[in-house]
């Protein structure tokens, strides 16, 4: 792969579904699938939203090892991407990535206590096209 960030943004950022793996209380492993992250900083940092009362939240604030996984369908291509997963609760992270309509799902707004984010570090990833595929490290 040429420029790894470009060709893995652009399959990102062309993605509406995300799939979070995370370690269970049982010790094995659990997807969710989820809205696309709300912001991300070139391949190694995401941020998603999600309810603080969550599965998957218990799960990172238990052990943060996770992966997210983005799969274009129509030419039947991937990326995983292992890292840590923090849950953060303050004002800023949770400001900086409201939007307008979060209501629906958090009616009591950007301080509602059940609406957190989610912020992912990647460290490695595996990209798979055309039947085979290519392990590659994420730069800091």
């Amino acid at each position: 792969m040429r420029d790894v960030e470009q060709t893995i943004g652009n399959l990102i950022d062309s993605q509406n579904t995300s799939f979070l793996g995370s370690v269970g209380e049982d010790g094995f492993p659990g997807v969710k699938a989820m809205l696309p992250p709300r912001r991300r900083e070139g391949i190694r940092t995401f941020y998603f939203t999600t309810n603080t009362s969550s599965r998957r939240v218990a799960d990172y604030r238990r052990d943060p090892k996770a992966c997210v996984y983005f799969a274009d369908r129509r030419f039947f291509r991937g990326v995983m991407l292992q890292g840590t997963m923090e849950v953060l609760e303050d004002a800023s992270s949770k400001e900086m990535i409201w939007e307008e309509g979060d209501t629906l799902y958090y009616p009591l707004g950007v301080a509602d206590p059940d609406y957190c984010v989610l912020r992912f570090t990647a460290l490695r990833g595996r990209f798979y096209r055309d039947f085979s595929s290519e392990d590659f490290a994420v730069a800091e």
